[in-house]
């Protein structure tokens, strides 16, 4: 990408430090919001240095771009999650073939999924910082490449040991575009509207394990394709969108384009004292320590929203990745179908992610902007609960209905149904989880959604490997009973935060509350 170097308004300040700034009504947004405008003036006296910042309307500023290049970036950065997520669940359909080829039980070849799954859980506490100093493409193109290296090293894999390391680097790669694509959104969507930009990359995060098994089906069966053309597949799909990224995706974050404006007008001026904080940000040791894993882990066993947040995105996103073991069970096993034909009923999910999640998700917008414009512009994290509390319903009676018509006696079509209702539940849950984390933290969200991304993934890595017995022994029935009862006591969950969560936000060390 070209770097701009359009003049823009400079001010002086002594600042060192600009990691945010308070809105005009007084809160401090969190860092995505953060970004600078307008112009201050320094004091008599001060030190005569020219802090650059964005000017008003400045077509330097991603906020500022016109509306149809910032939905084309967020097409883009919606392909690149997709691509990471859907290597997660592809290569599920072949875990029969690869526990024959590598020698070891069906259980263990699950390992296949679940270590790509834990990478993701250990990724984004090295893209996180990276994203930080040096930009959101820097935290995500290079690891994305990567990713469809591993990839082609799981194809060629001789035993059952490569095939699982590699899996487990390619999730720690993957990783990248799925933790930092929701900051890039908030790099160029204003906070009202953003929520329509992160529902859309919701649906590319969660769809992708979904139509990964379909898509692994029908290249397993092919006599001609087998097993590892799932992961050459996967390849050609990552380097593909790399390359069109690699061309076309901006630099979106703004401390760095500012950062690059404060050397280009220095080259044109000749003047040094234009700056920008941004420019004496180092990555360290102490910085990885405190604000990468001290700082999340602390929030997750101390902050009581954070751990029953995380739990319940975390149950629930496990049980996604579960579907990747059941379904072939009561679609292959007890039915008989085709691999192929098995795997459709994934499609179901899909559908209802996309369904359930996009009309009450969105629907649930208009109402959100109003309760914050009421507020004075402040986020107000009660008002992203209806969602999940109408998920917390849903999600639930598609687990239990899913259980109890899995048998071979009922029409295919009943648990299929069941599975839009599992995955409209799971959408609607998981983004306000997310959703509610980001509006109650502020600007240290980021800590609290990777609290969140690494018990999720620890949940969706654990969860498929107790699959095959659990669903085995006790049945389907009893099995998703039992999950269906953990997720109905959770009902409870989002009707308490709707009645206590501004009192509990109060209480927090971390979440900032101010008094009108």
């Amino acid at each position: 990408m070209s770097r701009t170097t359009s003049s823009a308004s400079s001010v002086a300040s002594k600042s060192n430090e600009e990691e945010a700034q308070p809105a005009s009504n007084g809160v401090v947004r969190d860092e995505e919001a953060a970004i600078p405008q307008g112009e201050k003036q320094l004091q008599a006296g001060e030190e005569n240095r020219y802090l650059v910042k964005f000017k008003e309307n400045d077509p330097t500023n991603p906020r500022d771009w016109k509306f149809a290049y910032k939905v084309w970036i967020t097409i883009q950065l919606g392909f690149l999650a997709l691509a990471a997520s859907t290597a997660s669940s592809i290569i599920g359909p072949a875990g029969n073939t690869i526990a024959e080829y590598a020698s070891v039980s069906r259980e263990v070849s699950v390992l296949s999924v679940s270590l790509y799954i834990l990478g993701f859980g250990f990724g984004p506490l090295c893209w996180a910082p990276i994203s930080e100093i040096w930009g959101r493409r820097w935290s995500i193109l290079p690891a994305f490449f990567i990713l469809g290296l591993f990839s082609i090293g799981t194809a060629v894999s001789k035993n059952a040991a490569s095939i699982f390391l590699t899996r487990f680097f390619a999730g720690l790669f993957g990783s990248a575009p799925v933790s930092n694509v929701s900051a890039a959104l908030g790099d160029i969507w204003d906070p009202k509207v953003r929520g329509s930009a992160i529902n859309f990359y919701g649906i590319m995060v969660v769809g992708g394990p979904t139509i990964g098994p379909v898509i692994g089906s029908a290249l397993l069966v092919n006599p001609s394709l087998g097993w590892r053309w799932t992961e050459y597949i996967t390849a050609i799909w990552v380097f593909a969108t790399f390359a069109l990224t690699v061309f076309c995706l901006p630099e979106v974050y703004s401390p760095v384009i500012l950062k690059w404006k404060a050397q280009a007008m220095r080259k044109e001026t000749g003047n040094d004292a234009y700056f920008h904080p941004h420019e004496q940000m180092k990555l360290d040791a102490n910085s990885i320590l405190t604000k990468h894993l001290s700082r999340p882990l602390r929030m997750l066993f101390t902050e009581p929203m954070v751990t029953c947040i995380a739990f319940y995105a975390s149950f629930v996103y496990g049980i996604l990745y579960l579907t990747i073991e059941v379904f072939p069970i009561v679609f292959e096993e007890n039915r008989g179908f085709a691999p192929v034909v098995g795997s459709l009923p994934f499609l179901g999910l899909l559908v209802g992610i996309i369904l359930f999640g996009t009309t009450i998700n969105l629907a649930n917008e208009p109402r959100y902007r109003r309760i914050s414009l009421a507020a004075k512009g402040r986020p107000v994290p009660e008002a992203r609960l209806p969602p999940m509390i109408a998920g917390s319903l849903i999600f639930p009676t598609g687990l239990f209905w899913f259980g109890w018509t899995a048998g071979p006696e009922y029409h295919w079509a009943i648990p299929t149904v069941a599975a839009m209702f599992i995955g409209g539940g799971f959408n609607l849950i998981f983004q306000q989880c997310i959703n509610f984390l980001i509006d109650t933290y502020g600007l240290y969200a980021a800590s609290a959604v990777s609290a969140n991304t690494f018990l999720r993934s620890l949940m969706a890595a654990g969860l498929p490997l107790a699959a095959q017995p659990m669903f085995h022994n006790l049945g389907v029935g009893p099995a998703s009973s039992i999950l269906g009862a953990v997720a109905v006591a959770a009902i409870p969950a989002p009707l308490i935060f709707w009645r206590y969560g501004l009192a509990l936000r109060k209480r927090s060390k971390f979440a900032p509350v101010l008094e009108d």
